[in-house]
């Protein structure tokens, strides 16, 4: 009999506890409020490229593990990320997304923060100081940021684990596209979705669910030649490299040529790479472009994915718009692949939030080829790490 009934359908998998995910991972309040604990607040995080900061004073908003944040560069050049909050009442102070500000006045009581996060000025002062609440007192509360290859990563944790030991060599197979000719963002959009984050870095670490995409069946994509040659590289704390795919784009009419434009610099116009840092940010490049992806958990089942994409700023007009067509055709909110992606995600996640799917599968074994669910397995083998918990029994006590 292959349907089963309720007692069959909820039954551990027989499969090793590291092959399997309960779904009470995905929506379950607690474990979510853990994980903003554990993970979001301990973990260094993408926040955005240098070229999206270029001016003194220019500043970006971003929401981290439910805290609104702000990044600003300095007179100084360098880049500084502080809560994004009046220490006097907790007001928001930043309200744009990205903007230009030497110093920033709280529209609620009008104390003033210069881009180190010193309070500059008080309305009458007086009181606070006779109270012993000097401007010393009253700073921004500032967090630990690094940047490399002028990608831009906090921490919300003071005492973090070093930047360079995170990293180790998880992002040097991009140290030459992203520094041997300046580049810059030229591409942002973001998606909210009815699903739980890791829902979404899931969709890049799971390549079996490349059957999903039209545009890589037509392509030719998933065969021998290109798509099982890719290899899973696993690095430590969490990181994921997929490495060693080339595709020819010849073989779809609508595909603009990749040797239309300049490619980005140590890549061929076949070149397909991918990169899931953990926990939520994903880099990728398709020889002439570069994709970044940053997930924000807003609740247990909705998330909040920012998309980037990357091209050398040294472009011709035209060499910039065959760029952009590029980046569009598989990666823009109308594309060939990512809506597709958002799709499945949003479709995989009531099964997810009601109970009505007990497990999610992660057995493939294949040694760290394209379709191995190894990936996934290093991801969550991290998660368990962090949280004192098996993916596959959660709510264990």
């Amino acid at each position: 009999m292959s349907s089963r009934n309720r007692e069959a359908w909820e039954r551990s998998p027989r499969l090793p506890p590291t092959h399997y995910v309960d779904t009470a991972a995905y929506s379950d309040p607690a474990i979510f409020a853990d994980e903003m604990d554990r993970i979001m607040a301990r973990c260094w995080r993408f926040a955005c490229h240098e070229s999206e900061l270029p001016e003194p004073f220019d500043f970006r908003t971003v929401d981290h593990a439910e805290v609104p944040l702000v990044l600003v560069r300095g007179g100084d050049g360098r880049i500084r990320t502080f809560y994004n909050v009046c220490p006097h009442r907790g007001a928001k102070l930043f309200n744009d997304l990205s903007g230009n500000a030497e110093r920033k006045t709280c529209f609620f009581h009008h104390w003033t923060f210069d881009w180190e996060g010193n309070c500059v000025a008080r309305p009458r002062p007086g009181p606070y100081e006779d109270a012993n609440l000097t401007a010393e007192d009253c700073g921004l509360r500032e967090v630990p940021t690094e940047s490399l290859y002028g990608l831009v990563f906090f921490n919300l944790d003071d005492d973090p684990v070093p930047f360079a030991d995170y990293f180790g060599d998880a992002l040097s197979c991009y140290e030459r596209t992203l520094t041997e000719e300046p580049v810059e963002v030229f591409h942002y959009h973001r998606a909210t979705i009815r699903a739980n984050w890791k829902q979404w870095i899931e969709s890049n670490m799971d390549h079996y669910h490349e059957w999903m995409h039209v545009m890589l069946r037509r392509t030719n994509v998933l065969t021998e030649e290109t798509f099982f040659r890719r290899r899973i590289e696993l690095y430590p704390h969490g990181h994921i490299e997929f490495r060693g795919m080339e595709v020819d784009y010849g073989d779809e009419g609508t595909i603009l040529p990749r040797e239309r434009t300049r490619l980005l610099p140590g890549l061929a116009a076949e070149t397909f790479h991918s990169t899931p840092i953990f926990p939520n940010t994903v880099l990728m490049t398709r020889g002439t472009v570069m994709r970044i992806d940053t997930t924000t958990p807003l609740t247990p089942d909705t998330s909040l994915v920012e998309f980037r994409g990357l091209g050398l700023k040294g472009d011709s007009e035209e060499d910039r718009m065959v760029r952009v067509r590029h980046h569009n055709e598989f990666w823009g909110p109308m594309s060939h692949n990512l809506p597709e992606d958002l799709f499945a995600a949003e479709q995989c996640a009531p099964g997810y939030r009601t109970g009505a799917a007990s497990w999610g599968i992660i057995c493939r074994e294949e040694n760290l080829s394209a379709q191995d669910d190894g990936g996934m397995r290093h991801f969550y083998a991290e998660w368990s790490r962090r949280m004192g918990r098996l993916a596959s029994a959660p709510t264990a006590a």
